[in-house]
């Protein structure tokens, strides 16, 4: 087992030049970035088992992106994505034995095995989807901030897209929306680059996304999407605008994906080069591991024991999946209409 924590652990520790955050933070950032990778990689195991149907997209790599925006808001605040979206899932706090039994198509998930990867919900978690519609979840997340707004309850609304979204007309038009009405919406891209394979450098006329919200008087912030600490510190200064009543706020996360968009995606438009050099010189989990390491946060071995209970975790996810029945046929008929 880890060591307990030391008395201590409350204290902050300096981890990059001019940046001190809690120990006990760091420690559960790099947990729950660990527990999304070995999630996602256990997924792409049960996909090639051919125990996941359908569609199947991996975060890996991206993981810092939601696990700093997480760190930066309350368990009422709402949090909405595309189809890439266990790891918003995991980064909620909701079960992985029912993420995995959902994505195994059993009547123990989140959606009742009707859902699949792309669409599952937990409205105890406030976590409204995981949407195959490419940018269908944007508007969707305007709305869901403007029920907050109504309702005067202080929350906001963390509203997800990709680079292959940020040209959609729908999310131009809830931009426009959201700045009118002041509504407590942050937009975040997760720019990895290449939508589903095309370079953002070529099907995009301009590259700097986080621009794109300047027409509608929305603030833009491009960030490091591999680094968790550089992520939560925008994260921060973005919610304290709109929890201030300035209405939305941008953030262009600059993330990388290491596998193909989806599992049927052999990646070939990316060199083995690129891809590399990503994992060896940006890879989010190990950048943290190594400030943590020098900051005496955590020891190698400390580490090394986090990746053990993680992986028992997920492993016990799996089985819980794999044991789970399948839904009868008589629930094709449920929950069709609220």
């Amino acid at each position: 087992m880890v060591k307990p924590a030391s008395k201590n652990d409350d204290k902050v520790t300096s981890i990059s030049a001019g940046k001190t955050l809690p120990k006990e933070l760091l420690l559960k950032m790099y947990r729950d970035m660990l527990m999304i990778r070995r999630f996602e990689e256990k997924a792409g195991q049960l996909y090639g088992m051919g125990l996941i149907g359908g569609f199947c997209h991996l975060y890996i790599g991206q993981e810092a992106v939601v696990v700093g925006m997480q760190s930066c808001i309350t368990k009422d605040d709402a949090v909405i994505t595309s189809y890439r979206d266990h790891a918003h899932m995991l980064a909620c706090g909701m079960d992985p034995k029912g993420i995995m039994a959902e994505l195994t198509g059993r009547v123990d998930g989140f959606s009742k095995g009707k859902g699949g990867s792309m669409h599952m919900f937990s409205t105890e978690k406030h976590f409204y989807g995981g949407h195959g519609i490419v940018g269908a979840q944007v508007p969707i997340g305007t709305g869901i901030a403007f029920a907050h707004k109504y309702r005067g309850n202080g929350a906001l609304s963390l509203t997800y897209f990709g680079d292959g979204s940020a040209n959609q007309g729908q999310v131009y038009e809830s931009f426009n929306m959201a700045s009118l009405w002041k509504l407590p919406v942050i937009y975040i891209i997760e720019n990895n680059e290449y939508a589903m394979g095309t370079s953002v450098k070529r099907s995009s006329s301009t590259t700097e996304l986080y621009k794109r919200g300047e027409a509608f008087g929305i603030p833009g912030k491009q960030v490091d999407g591999m680094d968790v600490v550089a992520v939560r510190e925008a994260g921060l200064e973005a919610v304290a605008h709109v929890r201030a009543g300035n209405g939305p706020f941008l953030l262009e996360m600059k993330t990388y994906r290491y596998r193909g968009h989806s599992m049927s995606d052999p990646a070939k438009y990316r060199s083995k080069e690129e891809v590399e050099d990503y994992k060896e010189h940006h890879d989010p989990i190990e950048t943290l591991k190594k400030k943590m390491v020098a900051g005496n946060v955590a020891s190698e071995e400390d580490c090394k024991e986090f990746d053990k209970e993680i992986k028992a975790v997920v492993a016990t996810a799996a089985e819980f999946a794999q044991a789970s029945p399948e839904p009868p046929e008589s629930e094709l008929w449920t929950d069709v209409t609220a």
